[in-house]
């Protein structure tokens, strides 16, 4: 199978415009770009269509390289599609792939997807060492018969919104500007697993979240959550890191579900990264790390309340 065979079993029956990138996150800037995709096609009498790579091209150029994304490629499917897009393709990212031309990339985006308009954001390019420039396109569009059009950045607050942006934002636990930037809570997905059950010795049972390692965690500290089980919201408090309280080194997500005592093990949980209370730090003793539990919990319900309220 060529590198571009995935976009044929799309099955598409329409001319369309469209995009193409990671869209990792899918946040605020994906889909304003998105947004731009949906006017050209109304306005050109097309069907809209997304392209999106199932693995970052950087884990093939540089698979030295730790990449870590912004949400799962089942939930970016989900959040694409959600964007109102008609078609949503997934395409993988291979050796093979970076080595095909400009010429030859929309060529097959042409005949696959029968692109006749090609949406693109700021230092867009493709193909082989990026040499697909928009004005190599442009030139490449006037023969082959597809048209550009090149949208603005978003920015807010006067940078420019971005998947790097909302890392750092992360990675300095200040997952507000990170909401902002996504347009929702930053969420963390897995199964509850068997932890060290200490919580429930200490009178705060925790549900103990395997994260998948190329998810990209928060700074280390405890956060006022909601936790989704079984479709429904639960106030929480979760710490991430590594309990230096316990002398442990392994990194773990741990939400202590607020009023709720029901078995977890074996479900899949959502929690939703609301505010950042603190950061994880080392008690002298358990009595001081109890006492401290206690306060973080009463300061997540007074964030989530006044959330509610607002």
């Amino acid at each position: 199978m060529g590198p571009l065979e995935e976009l044929a079993a799309l099955n598409v029956t329409r001319d369309t415009a469209l995009t193409i990138g990671v869209f990792d996150g899918v946040h605020v800037g994906h889909r304003h770009l998105i947004d731009q995709v949906g006017t050209a096609a109304s306005q050109g009498g097309l069907a809209s269509a997304v392209v999106t790579f199932r693995n970052h091209p950087v884990t093939v150029l540089a698979p030295d390289v730790h990449v870590t994304y912004l949400c799962a490629f089942d939930e970016r499917m989900q959040l694409l599609r959600e964007t109102g897009a008609e078609y949503v393709a997934p395409l993988m990212f291979t050796r093979e792939l970076s080595q095909l031309s400009a010429r030859d990339f929309v060529t097959a985006l042409t005949d696959r997807l029968r692109m006749r308009r090609l949406v693109v954001g700021p230092d867009f390019a493709l193909g082989k060492g990026r040499e697909g420039t928009v004005p190599v396109l442009e030139a490449l569009g006037r023969e082959l018969g597809f048209q550009i059009t090149q949208v603005s950045p978003l920015t807010r607050a006067g940078a420019i919104v971005s998947s790097t942006a909302i890392r750092q934002a992360l990675g300095q636990g200040d997952v507000q500007a990170a909401a902002t930037l996504l347009g929702r809570p930053y969420r963390l997905t897995g199964p509850v697993v068997v932890g060290e059950k200490r919580g429930r010795t200490l009178g705060f049972p925790t549900a103990n979240l395997d994260i998948p390692s190329d998810l990209a965690l928060p700074a280390d500290g405890v956060y006022c959550t909601v936790a989704w089980v079984d479709g429904q919201p639960r106030d929480a408090v979760t710490n991430i890191g590594v309990r230096p309280t316990f002398g442990e080194q392994k990194h773990t997500v741990e939400a202590h579900l607020l009023n709720f005592d029901q078995d977890l093990y074996g479900k899949t949980l959502s929690i939703e990264l609301i505010e950042r209370i603190r950061p994880e730090q080392r008690f002298s003793g358990i009595d001081d790390l109890v006492a401290q539990l206690h306060r973080d919990v009463a300061t997540a319900r007074d964030v989530l309340a006044a959330r509610v309220s607002s």
